[in-house]
């Protein structure tokens, strides 16, 4: 993370040098948390305090907080957690949320050309309902930025009884986010994309849902998610949560400083396309294409060029192909295989934008058969 430019927030955050001291002393302390002497409640008291500061960042009570080990373990406990309900999910979800949920066989809402969920389409599906459904909707999504109007889809399914799930991984620490205001059930959050450590989540569980836990045998997170706790990647992702709470400030900045890539971009290439330009977005993202150019080659040039990006999201093993997102706003196989997501964040500095769009200039002058050169 130290070298280079790092254009990639979205798939990984640099961790925090606070949360690495922090985590190397937690893990030299050592404890159970089930432990009643003093080294295992000094243990207990390390995942408590985190437990807070999480509540703090998402607007929740300390008590709704499951720690998992991931957003995807959040994810699938969802799924797993309601097994009777029909189930509902964007079109555009990440593989995490897509794949158990297609387990459960669950049915797409599609998207509108700009990102959004089509309403109308969910209101018909919510009436057609065999019983009170399960619906999961992400707030951002993690390629193109765009944000759902989630209270306005919760207001929708309790209209029918229903559960709404979101995940808010791409969302944290980017915008204010509160679990509260949202009216959502349950909620998914991630440690590593605001610099805490990896293999570190929580699902946020309205108080008094009752859910089906998937791990049973210790009781641990009140009987919800039984295994010891990973306590320093636990108080790492506090401390990550409340540094995060501070960092809001600075959102209006890395917007100013994506506006900027996006309006040169613009200025030098007319036909590009900025996925979800035009709709409310994260300040950080930008998801566009490179006519004539595949999204793998820009990938590899901007890597030569010591430039991270991505095309896509980084969690389907590597793999570089068509986005399902950008195909379910409408972009054919062609449009969707040129794109590649640019995600910024504290440390992007106006330097590094301009950087980016010269390579980005100089690819395209080279590669794309419908550049004027």
């Amino acid at each position: 993370m130290n070298s280079g430019i790092y254009l990639d927030y979205n798939a990984t955050a640099p961790i925090r040098p606070e949360v690495i001291s922090l985590v190397t002393k937690v893990m030299a302390e050592g404890g159970n948390p089930s432990s009643v002497h003093a080294r295992g409640r000094k243990a207990r008291a390390r995942v408590e305090t985190a437990r807070r500061q999480l509540a703090s960042l998402v607007d929740c009570k300390p008590q709704e907080i499951i720690f998992t080990s991931g957003g995807t373990e959040a994810n699938n406990m969802v799924f797993a957690g309601f097994p009777d309900r029909q189930i509902f999910v964007s079109a555009g979800e990440h593989d995490s949320v897509l794949a158990p949920g297609t387990v459960a066989g669950a049915v797409q809402i599609p998207l509108t050309s700009c990102g959004t969920l089509d309403l109308g389409a969910l209101e018909d599906l919510l009436k057609s309902a065999d019983g009170p459904p399960l619906v999961s909707v992400m707030m951002a999504n993690n390629e193109t930025g765009v944000l759902q109007p989630i209270p306005e889809i919760a207001a929708l399914v309790h209209e029918h009884g229903g559960f709404l799930h979101t995940d808010a991984i791409q969302a944290l620490g980017k915008i204010p986010v509160s679990f509260t205001e949202a009216g959502v059930d349950l909620m998914t959050v991630s440690s590593h994309k605001i610099g805490g450590p990896q293999g570190q989540g929580a699902l946020i569980l309205r108080e008094g849902l009752p859910i089906k836990a998937r791990q049973i045998g210790g009781g641990q997170e009140l009987g919800r998610r039984s295994g010891t706790e990973n306590v320093a990647g636990i108080a790492g992702f506090g401390l990550a949560a409340e540094l995060a709470l501070n960092d809001l400030e600075g959102a209006s900045e890395i917007a100013a400083l994506r506006d900027r890539l996006e309006s040169r971009l613009l200025e030098y290439c007319p036909e590009i396309n900025i996925y979800g330009k035009g709709t409310d977005r994260l300040p950080n993202t930008s998801c566009l294409s490179m006519p004539g150019v595949g999204s793998e080659l820009q990938v590899m040039n901007f890597d030569l060029a010591g430039i991270a990006v991505s095309a896509g999201s980084a969690c389907s093993s590597g793999k570089v192909k068509a986005s399902h997102v950008l195909t379910a706003m409408g972009a054919d196989e062609d449009a969707a295989g040129e794109a590649i997501r640019i995600s910024l964040g504290r440390s992007t500095s106006p330097e590094e934008i301009d950087k980016f769009i010269e390579v980005w200039q100089k690819l395209y002058k080279k590669k794309s058969p419908r550049s004027a050169a």
